[in-house]
């Protein structure tokens, strides 16, 4: 008999009742992941939960047996999370009648604490497999599985969840005992196979796809047997049905069986929403996404949009306090946007000691694009939405090396505009680092000015944790930008960064 991953597990496994019975034999899942507190249209006019309800309607309307699952990352990535806290986005939830969740890394932005009183409201079924939640506040709230019946089938879900040192900030977690995922995915899949004996078991994750940190969507599936269908989120993938699959993003990944498992995954915003069909008698699945836009705007729920006007208000005040201009559009992902960061975080290090060797920041901590043209105060919110600090640290080259290593494997990030890297993807590795045109001294001592979740060992840059910290700023981020707009380096200036790569791949 397979062992489960730890005792609480199996004891959590045993006597977990079934939902009521209904009649059918065809399962249709909708499905969500990484909307982000997306509550309107993206700036290309996608998404938006009103208009995301209107789909949700009409396949309960035309469908028996219909379930709703999110697959994490509800919140984080608009003013609604910075003014509200995530209060908007539950009643969404709600509202839209999810029936089963997963947690996401940012639903712990705020902090366990603040993440168990908002989903206390949740009216959906809160899974967490391969967290162990037992010694921490949220406990009570998750299974880490559950079983629905559909005529005389019988469907299993569990929820696969990342590790989360190196990717939530320490302290925010407190409780939270991470279980291989592998391993726990496997284990309460064979459980559910074998000893409940149910027909399917679909795993709801929030790993990624393919992640450059591992496991993922794609391994689990490779790895797995008793697993039939994976909707997965984190990596903010959007995995299209056949033909329309990429080569990298496949929708169908053979098992360790041979079988062919179906994965779905959405991108970020809630532009899309997935619809997985299962037939239950062979397990066949359909798997379609369907595109959140405009067309739906004529039969949008009032009630729905009412409840959201009195938060809107509050959001649209922020979005028009012009504080600046850009000469040109800064892309989410983009170097424009990279150089900007970096550089802004290196000025403000050397406000704190008067002198830095260089900075570095995260695509990942940069969430929007910013305009050519007006730049407000709601954007540059939006732009660095987390609660982060500058911090300046004393750390060795050898640490930085590690630090730049992890972010070659990522593709690249920010660097301030007296870095030059070049790196090997491939690899994960750099091969010539540049700082004031000198190769970096790995026995060296820099002063590095970064962000308190980098210098924590976010985004898997453990190295950092070595470093010093000699100097921390007093403002959020996004104040200590704003400051800078309306009485620092930015006042009166149009900007215009460089596009050009201070990191390059060699590949």
């Amino acid at each position: 008999m397979m062992k489960l991953p730890g005792l609480t597990l199996l004891v959590a496994l045993l006597g977990l009742t079934a939902a009521p019975s209904v009649s059918a034999e065809k399962l249709v899942i909708l499905h969500t992941n990484d909307t982000h507190s997306m509550i309107d249209p993206d700036t290309d006019d996608l998404g938006g939960v009103v208009r995301r309800k209107v789909v949700i309607d009409s396949v309960r309307k035309a469908e028996k047996n219909v379930l709703l699952v999110d697959a994490g990352d509800f919140v984080q990535g608009t003013l609604y999370f910075n003014l509200y806290r995530g209060e908007v986005e539950q009643k969404m939830m709600n509202e839209l009648g999810y029936d089963i969740r997963i947690l996401g890394n940012h639903e712990f932005d705020n902090g366990i604490y603040e993440l168990a009183d908002l989903l206390a409201d949740s009216r959906a079924e809160m899974l967490s497999t391969n967290y162990d939640l037992s010694q921490s506040v949220l406990g009570k709230r998750f299974r880490p599985f559950t079983i629905r019946e559909f005529g005389d089938k019988q469907v299993g879900f569990i929820g696969i969840n990342l590790r989360p040192e190196g990717m939530i900030s320490e302290g925010n977690y407190d409780g939270v005992v991470y279980l291989d995922a592998i391993k726990a995915a496997n284990a309460a899949a064979w459980w559910l196979k074998n000893i409940e004996k149910v027909d399917a078991v679909v795993a709801i994750t929030h790993i990624g796809y393919d992640p450059t940190m591992p496991p993922g969507d794609k391994r689990l599936a490779q790895l797995s047997e008793d697993i039939d269908v994976i909707i997965g989120g984190h990596s903010h993938d959007l995995i299209q049905p056949s033909p329309e699959a990429s080569a990298r993003l496949q929708p169908r990944v053979k098992n360790a069986d041979g079988r062919e498992i179906q994965i779905g995954q959405l991108g970020k915003s809630g532009k899309y929403i997935g619809k997985i069909e299962i037939d239950l008698d062979n397990l066949a699945t359909n798997y379609e996404t369907i595109r959140i836009d405009k067309r739906l705007d004529g039969r949008a729920d009032r009630k729905l949009a009412d409840m959201i006007k009195p938060y809107r208000r509050g959001v649209d005040s922020l979005m028009r306090v012009v504080i600046g201009k850009s000469a040109v559009e800064l892309p989410k992902g983009g170097e424009r946007l990279l150089n900007f960061g970096a550089d802004f975080v290196f000025e403000r290090g050397r406000k704190l000691v008067g002198d830095v060797d260089l900075a570095i920041v995260n695509k990942g901590g940069l969430r929007r694009d910013l305009p050519k043209g007006d730049i407000t105060e709601g954007m540059i919110i939006t732009l660095m939405p987390f609660y982060n600090y500058i911090n300046v640290l004393e750390i060795k080259g050898r640490d930085l090396l590690e630090a730049f290593n992890v972010m070659a494997a990522d593709g690249g990030n920010g660097v301030s505009d007296n870095v030059n890297i070049k790196y090997s993807k491939k690899d994960g590795e750099c091969v010539e680092v540049l700082i004031n045109g000198q190769p970096l001294d790995l026995d060296r001592i820099y002063r590095l000015a970064t962000i308190d979740y980098l210098a924590k060992g976010g985004d898997y840059m453990s190295s950092l944790k070595r470093g010093k910290l000699i100097a921390k700023g007093d403002k959020v981020l996004y104040d200590d930008m704003i400051e800078e707009f309306r009485h620092g380096m930015f006042k009166g200036k149009t900007l215009n960064p460089s596009d050009q790569p201070r990191m390059k791949n060699i590949d």
